[in-house]
């Protein structure tokens, strides 16, 4: 897959994770995490803006996706593993803090390791992915929220997912991108690159996984993000609403929210520039001709006290 992007592997606490790693090796360090049901490629849009304005950008593929390896059982896929993956990446590469991204999955992944290890972390930026700990309490006030989650108690039964979206080359998988982005957003190219990586041995598996571990084993609190946090939301999210965004920001020391009113869940993909100027806004680098356009529905701020009551 030539993308003149330097590709390597590394041992991180046992699992062997491969990365995508682009601009000076001297650079302020910066991890990108991809979500379900991609793999490190999703940033292939933000890597080139990322690393000319002089940012080491390090984008690996989650356990169970990509090259990176795919360990067997639902425990595998625990936040505290996914979590410790992330660490331990960094300090295989000596890196002692990091400004950290994440989009869906990937963003979970993120609001956990700035939570479980706020000193590793400058600054985070989320894309269109909730906190864990508002997650009942939207669900309990929007019914509306508990449809558009349903499909996660549908991957929580064993095999028939599996068998449902691979058929047919995946034809659920492939119609669940096209129906959830904008038009054009996923080319034939990009569903026969997805595919490639959802057909490889227990890949499939291990991305259902991350989901029956978040429903089947019990999980640590994430409590209140210490590090300054931007998230930014595409309003025509069908699977999340933007009451998540707000009620995950308000459990946040220093959160700044930012809403695409265009844009759906997949905004990296919709809105390429504009996602990798806000990131390069909020980490503090504005290169010449890549700035970060007033969002069209302004910019929230929540406020300081009170906090709503984790659940």
């Amino acid at each position: 897959m030539p993308d003149g992007f330097r590709h390597s592997f590394v041992d991180a606490a046992g699992t062997r994770l491969h990365y995508v790693q682009a601009g000076p090796e001297d650079g302020p360090p910066i991890i990108l995490l991809h979500g379900f049901p991609e793999f490190w490629w999703s940033w292939r849009k933000q890597i080139p803006a990322l690393a000319t304005a002089g940012l080491r950008v390090i984008v690996p593929d989650m356990r169970g996706y990509g090259r990176s390896d795919c360990p067997k059982g639902v425990s595998s896929y625990h936040l505290d593993h996914l979590t410790g993956d992330i660490v331990a990446l960094a300090d295989a590469l000596d890196i002692r803090q990091f400004d950290l991204v994440g989009h869906d999955w990937g963003g979970i992944v993120a609001w956990a390791v700035a939570a479980f290890h706020p000193e590793r972390v400058s600054r985070l930026v989320i894309l269109d992915a909730p906190h864990l700990d508002v997650m009942r309490a939207v669900i309990r006030h929007r019914p509306q929220q508990a449809l558009r989650s349903a499909y996660i108690g549908f991957f929580q039964l064993p095999f028939l997912p599996e068998a449902v979206l691979s058929a047919r080359n995946f034809r659920a998988l492939e119609l669940m991108l096209a129906r959830t982005a904008r038009p054009g957003t996923f080319s034939a190219d990009d569903l026969a690159r997805y595919k490639e990586q959802w057909a490889q041995p227990g890949r499939l598996t291990a991305m259902l996984d991350y989901y029956r571990a978040l429903m089947r084993r019990s999980r640590r609190p994430l409590g209140t993000i210490e590090v300054p946090v931007r998230i930014l939301w595409g309003r025509q999210d069908q699977a999340l609403l933007p009451e998540l965004a707000e009620a995950s920001a308000a459990q946040c020391r220093d959160a700044e929210l930012i809403i695409h009113d265009g844009a759906t869940h997949w905004l990296h993909l919709e809105e390429p520039s504009w996602v990798a100027g806000q990131i390069l806004d909020f980490v503090r680098i504005r290169p010449p001709g890549l700035t970060a356009p007033p969002p069209r529905s302004g910019a929230w701020h929540p406020p300081a006290a009170p906090r709503p009551q984790q659940s």
